[in-house]
């Protein structure tokens, strides 16, 4: 009996096909991480940066590469494919939202790896210091730099990449504890200010575990609703199934809370100011820009596919979420005197102009929605590239009073800051503007111009603390004893660079990224 069994074991467990042409970019940025792990066990201590540089560098391209093949091959692509058993799944959202991690993570490496602005780099040379220990220039030299935070980058990112192309459940909260893990761990990294840059980890790790409980007990739920925790098959039981809609509207709450804290939507955005302020600069850069692409992928995936049959029943509770977002980043945001800070509120305002975007829940929706997240993405990580120039004996000098008289001691770098700023504000002739029209546009279209004028009225509020770090930087004299401007090293003039060329590509030219935002749906 237990021969006929092993017999029959391979017909009734098949086994699932792969399209490897399909995912080889994320199982390149995933097997490069594990190389990275490698060489950070084996390669002797001053030959890791350099190596560690060249896999996450190249990583990365080859990954660009891979994908670039891949959605030039042939129109099958533009319908989408699903694999891993349709766990995950390849359509023309997932390549643009993978595409954009991949160019914004290269810039966020960038930032990473950089070590003439400070000495030895951002990150502390031995993870375990203690804090309020200070290193000398000696240490620093000899010791480098932290060189595990390149594996933990690339980590991260092949969890995004996995997140935002995760067609169940499970797989999308597996991607979701692997880019987070890695994230709560580079907060901790900062080489200064070392007990906030720990207590930011401590804090990101609390409020991370208390949404990834929010969104595994959301899947339980739903598996218990429909007897899946595929999006295709919880989609159908929803549209005709004559079970109770408890389960249901229960599991999709807890599980887009868990959604909406990776998007640091307010009122769930308690932990971003403070990982924001705490963490070491490039990291926020990172993880400002490149988390935000992931959840809002992830948020427009499980609304389109799982739930967009429902959405007369959760819309409204979605409306008010936007609307406290938006007044949340915009009114708290004029109070910060932190820049770091002020940015985090920022970012909280710009998450309810994306959630706008993603419960429209039409092509335009979609289309302005990948958008907005591509454009913010690199004026983000340019606008943290520029912040890290800015210091005193301290540090980073990122107290608004510091910023006094900026354009007096570096006319370039508070004329590229201002039009970052300008940019984030949805000022004309930046990628900015661009976004926010096609958010706004899409939800006039789909009958939401209540949302859109309040949206209008925290964007008005919300460029108040925007043009107010202009003033401060053109009308008034710098302090004698104020911060200087760091000349920044080659990779975070590139970072900085690429970010305000493509800012202001996309405000002149933005017809090439949206035809390609637009060319197809999900595949389920």
């Amino acid at each position: 009996m237990f021969d006929i069994l092993l017999a029959q074991a391979p017909e009734q467990i098949p086994t699932p096909q792969v399209n490897y042409a399909a995912v080889t970019p994320m199982l390149i940025i995933l097997g490069a991480a594990c190389v990275s792990v490698l060489f950070e066990a084996f390669v002797p201590k001053h030959m890791r940066w350099s190596f560690q540089l060249l896999i996450s560098l190249g990583g990365i391209v080859a990954a660009g590469a891979a994908l670039a093949i891949y959605a030039t091959s042939d129109d099958q692509v533009k319908a989408g494919t699903t694999t891993f058993a349709r766990a995950i799944s390849v359509d023309r959202p997932s390549l643009f939202l993978w595409g954009t991690l991949l160019a914004l993570g290269f810039m966020s490496v960038l930032l990473i790896a950089e070590r003439a602005v400070e000495p030895g780099g951002a990150f502390v040379a031995q993870a375990a210091i203690r804090p309020g220990t200070v290193q000398d220039r000696a240490q620093v030299g000899s010791t480098g730099m932290q060189t595990e935070v390149f594996p933990l980058t690339l980590f991260a990112l092949g969890g995004m990449m996995a997140f935002c192309a995760a067609n169940d459940l499970l797989t999308m909260f597996i991607a979701l504890e692997v880019l987070s893990l890695p994230l709560y761990l580079m907060c901790g990294l900062a080489r200064r200010r070392r007990l906030l840059s720990q207590e930011a980890a401590v804090k990101y790790f609390l409020l991370g575990a208390f949404s990834s409980a929010f969104f595994l007990y959301g899947l339980a739920l739903l598996y218990g609703y429909a007897g899946s925790i595929k999006l295709s098959d919880i989609a159908a039981a929803a549209a005709g199934s004559d079970r109770s809609d408890t389960l249901l509207f229960a599991g999709m709450g807890l599980l887009v809370v868990g959604l909406l804290f990776k998007g640091s939507v307010g009122p769930f955005h308690t932990w971003t100011p403070d990982v924001y302020q705490g963490s070491p600069t490039p990291v926020t850069a990172f993880m400002a820009a490149c988390t935000k692409v992931a959840a809002f992928g992830g948020i427009l995936r499980v609304l389109t596919v799982g739930f967009e049959s429902t959405s007369w029943e959760w819309r409204g509770v979605l409306w008010g979420v936007a609307i406290v977002s938006m007044a949340l980043g915009a009114i708290l945001g004029l109070t910060q005197t932190d820049v770091k800070r002020m940015i985090a509120y920022s970012s909280i305002a710009h998450a309810g102009f994306l959630l706008i975007g993603a419960i429209a829940m039409t092509e335009k929706g979609l289309e302005g929605t990948l958008f907005y997240l591509l454009s913010y993405g690199f004026t983000t990580v340019a606008a943290f590239g520029v912040i890290s120039l800015v210091r005193d004996s301290s540090g980073e000098a990122t107290h608004l009073s510091a910023w006094a008289g900026l354009a007096k001691r570096s006319p370039l770098l508070a004329a590229v800051f201002t039009f970052l700023l300008l940019a984030l504000a949805g000022i004309p002739l930046t990628s900015g503007f661009v976004g926010k029209f096609v958010v706004f546009s899409a939800a006039l279209s789909d009958g939401m111009a209540p949302l859109v004028v309040i949206a209008l009225i925290a964007s008005a509020v919300a460029a108040f603390f925007y043009l107010r770090v202009i003033v401060l930087m053109y009308f008034s004299e710098p302090a004698a004893d104020g911060p200087a401007v760091t000349l920044p090293g080659t990779f975070t003039t590139i970072a900085i660079t690429v970010g305000v060329v493509v800012t202001l590509v996309l405000g002149l030219a933005p017809a090439f990224a949206l035809n390609w935002a637009g060319s197809g749906g999900f595949a389920f």
